[in-house]
């Protein structure tokens, strides 16, 4: 049964219990539903997890109507590393996969976010966009200016993805003053532009990415395949200016619907 509006609610990790219960959303989501894996996924005890863990802050959707003692109370997670931690983490998580000079020469307040993901109960409703006004509100509270991270087409060929590659490219890609630039080569071809059939490539799109498209995203150049989790990622980059925005919208839009 799906939660009601007024037991969700959006926190910080506050201890161990909380990271736990997280991983284990992330484990259901990440191995379980689309078969990845990863150097440190513990299947035993059916946590997904890694190295980059401890450094990030991690932002829960959290149903009160759940037991915390049994871990599954976090229905809805994504980790974030504000650029005045990047000392202690030593690199971005996304550094392995996009040259992020350009976001680095930016003087810009940077802001990495990652592993989001929501139990199959809560997509596409009241809770995401809870999501995402924490989000706003973090990246507000610590004055950020750019949001950036890894997002996912849930294959590791993008030419499963030559549709919505091509679209995200030429109407979305980020000025060269914040473009990133995958770390693999060769890259594929990119669709022309006449190519593209709109309905196809945004019927083809992740609904998370499509999520940040209407919160004014971009992309980076280029896409990086992650065979450990079966993907072909792409760096969004966005103003959280437009996040802040975006973000009241849709929570306005919502309760009008209700």
């Amino acid at each position: 049964m799906t939660a009601p509006a007024s037991s969700l609610h959006v926190r910080l990790a506050r201890d161990d219990r909380d990271l736990r219960a997280a991983q284990a959303l992330r484990y259901r989501v990440f191995i379980e539903e689309l078969g990845g894996s990863g150097p440190m996924v513990d299947h035993d005890a059916r946590l997904e997890r890694d190295a980059f863990d401890p450094y990030f802050d991690h932002l829960l959707l959290v149903d009160s109507w759940r037991d915390p003692d049994a871990g599954d109370h976090v229905v809805g997670a994504c980790r974030l590393l504000p650029d005045t931690r990047l000392a202690e983490a030593g690199q971005f998580y996304c550094d392995d996969e996009f040259d992020l000079t350009a976001l680095r020469r930016s003087g810009r307040r940077l802001l990495e976010m990652g592993r989001s993901c929501v139990d199959p109960a809560h997509r596409g409703g009241f809770g995401m966009l809870q999501i995402w006004q924490g989000l706003a509100e973090y990246a507000l509270a610590r004055e950020v200016d750019i949001l950036f991270g890894a997002a996912s087409f849930h294959s590791p060929d993008p030419r499963d993805w030559a549709q919505p590659l091509g679209w995200l490219h030429h109407h979305h890609l980020a000025p060269e003053g914040l473009r990133t630039c995958a770390r693999q080569a060769p890259q594929p071809a990119v669709l022309p532009g006449d190519a593209l059939d709109r309905k196809q490539a945004l019927m083809a799109m992740p609904s998370l990415i499509k999520a940040y498209l209407r919160l004014g995203g971009m992309v980076g150049q280029g896409v990086f395949v992650d065979h450990a989790f079966c993907t072909t990622d792409i760096c969004i980059i966005l103003d959280t200016a437009a996040l802040s925005r975006g973000a009241r919208a849709l929570a306005q839009r919502a309760e009008q619907a209700r």
